[in-house]
């Protein structure tokens, strides 16, 4: 802690801060809360980042339906999510600061841009009286600042119009934080200098709005003192800041390479997926193939094409896709292809709320196809997490020769945390043999291939590239004869084939690792079963708790479908059992069916994640029953 009394213009220490920023969606929120966690993520510290974008693209300027937030949270320890609720709020207009305060703090700070506080926007965001004026703000530190006004005067020498210098004013106000929570100012500049230099113009008022902002601060004798968080203890390696969507696309890229397969990815964009398409768009170096469809359907159709002929093949989508995808998924089943299927999960049903979290895919993901078609299922749990979730869906593909449905959710790809880049070595062995030679011979003694005899330890059946001399064969959707592929309307045969499809799915539960029990293993009164972006969440829950005296343990579940093969005694082994889920309870009615527990679901459907405080609100009300 600096010494006030001898320097009042000390940095103030603190261990960690929530900042908010919310304004219209032409503000440059997203863009202000991205450029102030890079700034914090090349400053050493661990950070968590949740970005809220309007459900209308084109909602009308300065409504409550138009406002655009980024939440970020920093530290000098290691955090799990972007925090309850911010300290600091950055309200650009009336409808941020009505649409945001209700998530600040007690005691927190408010910045608002005092230009935007006239009647007109007001009354669009629903106040009666100016909130800086009628004492409604009374429990808050609030600092009045004209941030228009001021972009604006500082922009006017460059000969920047008014209406184009006003765009500037969120650089103004990434100055203003940046100097109150002594970010580094030179990422930012030289980001200026990387994303506008074809535009000098444009990029002279950035910068010059950006080093106002930071002036203002300094000079302005508004904050008594700016603070500083210091760099968190974390592993030593080489990091960067990461998006989930985006490490699920490297992710791919890797499974390409360590596979030895040309990736290809056949896709339809939708929100919240399409970074997907755009991120493996830029990395044609390592052979990567992208296909934007005309839908969903062309897809799926093109990647399970591009798996035939020999390829990791993928799609991504959300909700509504997997839906439409839904066929195709029961063709690859039945041709026993490796294809991944990427579902970034929104709120629905049917367009729903696309630009909102959700986890309520989990049942179609499961059941969503024609016939018995089990299909495996991944589920990543954090940003970071995303790029092995991405392998390991791989891993399995192509191990065994099944469509692999792996799940994340918009709160997951839009999210970012420091991610330490792995060492190439550490990562696994994905390579595939593809059949090269015929594996039967016929009743004359003639050797021809079967594409459908397996492998007893995998159950997968062999891969071969068309083309490659004599392995001509054919498969499709009719059912096949086991062995030989050919057509089959035999019942016994059906009957076979059904079971020996979902024995390969079920054995998988051998091939991956144990579900692992972390906090009170041996003695807790409360077992918390999670799965995907719930877990850092319950993670702080649960460590709340603990720290109250109660025994509480937590499992995350990365496989879905087969469950790890240990579930069942794990889940038996407490005394009450929940599972909190952004959806009305479908994992634990999966587990309930599964293993006979009494499985308690917590739920939450509002298109935003779990605070860490309402699931141990949610904890504490389950242990004193």
């Amino acid at each position: 802690m600096a010494d006030l009394e001898t320097d009042p213009g000390a940095p103030v220490e603190l261990d960690r801060v929530i900042v908010r920023f919310a304004g219209d969606s032409g503000d440059g929120m997203q863009l202000t809360g991205e450029r102030f966690t890079s700034a914090s993520a090349l400053f050493g510290n661990d950070l968590s980042t949740l970005p809220e974008f309007p459900a209308e693209i084109r909602a009308p300027a300065g409504t409550l339906a138009g406002v655009s937030a980024f939440q970020v949270h920093i530290s000098d320890h290691e955090i799990t999510t972007p925090g309850d609720a911010p300290n600091v709020l950055v309200a650009m207009n009336p409808a941020a600061l009505r649409a945001e305060l209700g998530h600040l703090t007690d005691g927190g700070t408010v910045i608002v841009n005092t230009d935007a506080f006239e009647e007109r926007n007001l009354t669009k965001a629903g106040y009666r009286t100016n909130p800086l004026e009628d004492g409604s703000l009374e429990r808050f530190k609030v600092y009045e600042v004209p941030m228009t006004s001021l972009t604006k005067d500082a922009v006017a020498p460059l000969g920047v119009k008014p209406r184009d210098a006003e765009r500037s004013k969120n650089f103004f106000a990434l100055g203003l934080i940046s100097w109150m929570y002594t970010r580094p100012s030179e990422p930012t500049l030289r980001w200026i200098e990387e994303k506008f230099g074809s535009k000098p113009q444009v990029a002279a008022a950035n910068r010059t709005a950006f080093s106002a902002g930071h002036a203002f601060g300094e000079t302005a004798e508004l904050f008594e003192h700016p603070y500083q968080i210091r760099p968190a203890a974390l592993r030593t390696g080489t990091y960067t800041n990461i998006t989930g969507n985006v490490a699920l696309a490297w992710g791919l890229v890797a499974a390409g390479r360590l596979s030895g397969l040309p990736l290809f990815l056949g896709s339809y964009p939708i929100t919240p997926a399409s970074d997907i398409l755009h991120e493996l768009s830029k990395h044609k170096n390592f052979g990567i193939r992208t296909l934007q469809a005309e839908d969903e359907i062309a897809g799926i159709g093109s990647a399970l094409g591009a798996a035939f002929g020999g390829h990791l093949a993928c799609t991504t989508t959300s909700g509504p896709g997997i839906a439409l995808k839904s066929e195709t998924m029961g063709l690859a089943v039945s041709l026993e292809l490796p294809l991944v299927i990427v579902d970034i999960q929104r709120g629905g049903p049917s367009t729903g709320l696309p630009t909102k979290t959700e986890q309520a895919d989990l049942l179609q993901a499961m059941y969503g196809r024609h016939g018995e078609s089990p299909i495996p299922i991944v589920a990543a749990y954090s940003p970071a997490h995303c790029f092995d979730a991405a392998i390991e869906a791989a891993r399995i593909a192509l191990k065994y020769r099944t469509p692999v449905l792996l799940l994340s959710d918009g709160y997951l790809a839009n999210g970012s945390e420091p991610w330490r880049l792995p060492d190439t070595d550490e990562l696994p062995d994905i390579s595939v043999e593809f059949a090269t030679e015929p594996n039967h011979v016929d009743s004359d003694g003639n050797p021809e291939f079967w594409p459908y005899l397996r492998d007893p330890s995998t159950l997968a059946r062999p891969w071969a590239i068309p083309g490659t001399p004599g392995l001509v064969h054919r498969i499709g959707g009719i059912e096949k004869e086991e062995g030989s592929g050919n057509i089959s309307y035999d019942p016994a045969n059906h009957e076979h084939m059904v079971q020996v499809r979902a024995a390969k799915v079920a054995g998988i539960a051998n091939d991956i690792a144990p579900a692992t029990v972390n906090g009170d293993a041996d003695d807790a009164e409360l077992l918390v079963v999670g799965w995907g972006s719930t877990w850092g969440a319950i993670d702080g829950a649960m460590n709340r708790c603990r720290a109250r005296g109660r025994k509480v343990a937590h499992v995350q579940l990365t496989h879905l479908n087969p469950f790890p093969a240990n579930l069942g005694e794990v889940l038996r082994r407490y005394p009450k059992v929940v599972a909190p889920e952004l959806n009305l309870g479908q994992l634990a009615r999966l587990l309930r069916a599964e293993f006979l527990v009494d499985v308690h679901p917590i739920s939450k459907v509002q298109g935003v994640p779990f605070t860490a405080g309402e699931l141990e609100a949610a904890f504490m009300k389950e242990l004193s029953q």
